[in-house]
Parts: C-alpha cells; structure tokens; sequence
C-alpha cells in the first residue's frame, strides 16, 4: 500500500466506524437483490461477457449511457436488449443506419395548417415518440448515424431534454462496430463518446474463452439458450427510483477518494495522458467516477465504497485514454489502491 494511502486508511478508521444507519443497511439489501433479479436474466440468456453484465447494472442505477464495442455476432445488442426487455420500462430500440433521419428517432412529423393574418401557413411539428418517450432505449451501429441526426441524438442524450421539453429518458445503450476498415464505420469524435460515461470493448467467445464457448454450444443444444429469449420484466420504474435516492447515502471514505486521484495522477503524470491524446475531464472522473463507484457498492448491498470498486475505472477509461495505456489500466488501478 502506498504510504499516501495507508496514511488515508489510518485516519479513516480514526474519523468513523461502520458507515450507515440499520434502514440504509436494509434499503441496500433490497437494491442488491432487485439488480441481483436483473442479473440473474442476464446470466440466463448471455453466457460470460461477465463486465458488460456488470457494467450495464451499473448504467441503469446510475442512470448514465453506456457503450458497447464490438465485432458483430458478440452479443452486444442481445445483451442491450435483454436489459431493456427485463426492466418494466417504456423500451425504445433503433437500428441506426446512413439514411436515419432525425424523425426516426424522436417521433412523427406532423404538418398543420394554420390561419395567420395574411392568409394560411403550414407548420411543422414533431409528434413526441421513439426517443422522447422511452425510459431506456438501444441504439445500435450508433456510429453508423449521419452526422446531422447523430449531433441531435448526442445533444439529446447529454442534456435529457428535446428543445426546452424534458424527456423520461434514463439510460441508453449504443453499440457499435470496431472502428477498422473492414466494418466501414467512421470513428465517433472523443468528445461524442464522452456522453457515455461507461464504454466498453467486447470479443467472441470463439477468440478469447474457449470454455464460455463450449458451455454456450451445450446451453443452446439443449434449448436452455434460445435465439429470441422474451423475459418477463423483473426491475421497474420503483426499484431503480428507490436505488438511484441511495446513492448520495453511500458512504465514499477517504482512502478511496486518495486512490482515485493517485491512479488520475499516474496516468497525468506517468503516462502523458493529456488534452492532446486523452478525455480525462472532470465531469467524468472526479463526479461521475464517485457516483458509479457508490452504485458498485451498492449493487453489492453495501453502504460504503471499498477500494475494490475503483475497479470500474477501466469501464471508463477504454476510449478516453490511448489503447497502450488503456490495456495497463487494470494494473494501475490496483497499485493506486494499494493491492
């Protein structure tokens, strides 16, 4: 352990006991187990691709955007989907392509005529639907997107609201192809990404778990996997809103806010991780970090942030920091905090 950490973990103790009242233990207890719910459809249906499971909980209690990178066929949208399917929420999923238009994602265009004083007008409105009604929605191949419509459906999903009308909108999963010639995708801006506080890379069972891959063989040969699962919601609008009123209540203690800047300085300071290579802003490390560390530990039926769960760092840092670095990640975090 660092001496700047183990100093911090010494006060700590000094400063406070146990964190949380007996009600705040027990309302973690009943958040755990209704994402436990969650889980559990997920686990059903997706075999592996434990971090992307784990790590769109994460987005829906915190109500923050992921993103999901990956060849297709690795269970990017089925898991996207799944999720949606298994919250009792209004669902909005769209398969966006070179010719969306603005229209098809935020509802119908309707034209009216008006009388005016000089005679008659036409006008134009957008009848609210798609994106504007739904409380979580995926929007895959979300780099395929023209940049007209993908600059509105950005500033939509950062500011939560179409013009000046709030919308419902919770949490939303875009996935998205590998930005490599083969796929014919172009790369989202750094500053795009950044909408989504949680960013991911998935690969094929086939590549990289060889085991994963003969249990998936045996689950879908024996019917327990099907092709087009159909999941009976087992989360609604009332837990998630009872869960996201938690997290202020999460305890964050002092050891882990010094490991948090120690693995930002490292990648500062050691790792020339700047404005020119990298998306380090305070929006999304020094805020955003917090409250998803708070919702790891409490997904865990906790009521204080442990230096485990600053291991939710290298679902931020995949595309905000170059690729050399981001694959170190992990290690880095683990010597900040000390294990």
């Amino acid at each position: 352990m660092s001496e700047g950490v183990e100093a911090a973990a010494a006060r700590s103790v000094e400063e406070s006991g146990e964190a949380g009242s007996p009600e705040l233990w027990d309302a973690a207890g009943r958040a755990a187990s209704a994402f436990a719910a969650l889980r559990s459809v997920l686990d059903r249906h997706v075999v592996a691709h434990d971090e992307v499971k784990q790590a769109l909980l994460l987005a829906l209690a915190t109500r923050e955007h992921i993103y999901i990178e990956g060849p297709p066929g690795t269970a990017k949208t089925r898991i996207s989907e799944l999720t949606a399917q298994a919250s009792d929420l209004e669902f909005f999923f769209y398969q966006l392509h070179r010719d969306t238009r603005l229209a098809e994602l935020v509802g119908d265009v309707v034209l009216e005529r008006r009388t005016v004083d000089q005679g008659e007008q036409i006008h134009q409105r957008i009848e609210p639907g798609g994106l504007l009604t739904a409380e979580i929605c995926v929007l895959d191949d979300v780099s395929r997107a023209p940049g007209e419509a993908l600059n509105v459906l950005l500033r939509i999903l950062n500011e939560r609201r179409f013009g000046a009308q709030p919308i419902p909108l919770m949490t939303a999963i875009a996935t998205g192809n590998p930005m490599d010639d083969e796929y014919y995708n172009e790369p989202l801006d750094p500053a795009n990404l950044d909408r989504f506080a949680l960013q991911l890379r998935v690969h094929g069972l086939v590549q990289t778990a060889a085991d994963a891959a003969a249990e998936l063989i045996d689950r879908f040969a024996s019917g327990e996997v099907v092709e087009r699962p159909e999941p009976v919601p087992v989360i609604g609008r009332a837990e998630l809103d009872a869960a996201y009123s938690l997290l202020p209540s999460v305890a964050v203690p002092r050891p882990v806010r010094v490991a948090l800047l120690e693995f930002l300085r490292s990648l500062v300071v050691e790792h020339g991780c700047d404005e020119t290579n990298s998306l380090l802003t305070d929006r999304s490390f020094l805020v955003k970090a917090v409250k998803l560390a708070r919702a790891r530990a409490l997904l865990d039926g906790r009521v204080e942030v442990g230096l485990e769960d600053l291991d939710l760092l290298r679902w931020m840092t995949t595309f905000r920091v170059p690729q050399e670095v981001a694959e170190i990640v992990p290690n880095l975090i683990l010597r900040a905090s000390g294990r």
